[in-house]
């Protein structure tokens, strides 16, 4: 059993699809979050769609039902320090994953994610559904 998750933006999708093993994951959480970067990111996506309309439905929804955690300056430090190390490392991530990464750490949050570039982050949780 999981306990308190942050969503990366593939898991979301991949439950948008229905994927069984990621619902029977999600049903056993304790807590789930969703950073406001994915959200945008689904927005973004679901104005490229075909199906905009059904599309923006569904993520207000979901978001309408799950706890969406935004940026602050506490985000704001733990992105610095993420991307400062990553750099000296000379390991780039996308700017909105290290967004995420900070997030994760800053409330103390297994993110759950696909996405192996995570792995480059130090002290980050991450689970992959």
């Amino acid at each position: 059993m999981s306990g308190r998750v942050l969503l990366d933006t593939n898991i979301v999708i991949a439950l948008f699809a229905g994927e069984a093993a990621v619902e029977k994951r999600l049903s056993q959480t304790d807590a789930v979050f969703l950073p406001s970067i994915v959200l945008g990111e689904l927005y973004f996506g679901a104005r490229k769609s075909g199906k905009a309309e059904v599309n923006l439905t569904r993520i207000e929804d979901f978001a309408v039902s799950n706890s969406v955690l935004t940026c602050d300056s506490e985000t704001a430090k733990a992105y610095g320090l993420i991307k400062g190390i990553l750099q000296a490392k000379g390991r780039p991530v996308p700017e909105n994953d290290i967004w995420i990464a900070a997030i994760a750490q800053q409330h103390h949050l297994t993110l759950v994610t696909r996405d192996t570039h995570f792995d480059q982050i130090d002290d980050l949780n991450i689970e992959t559904w």
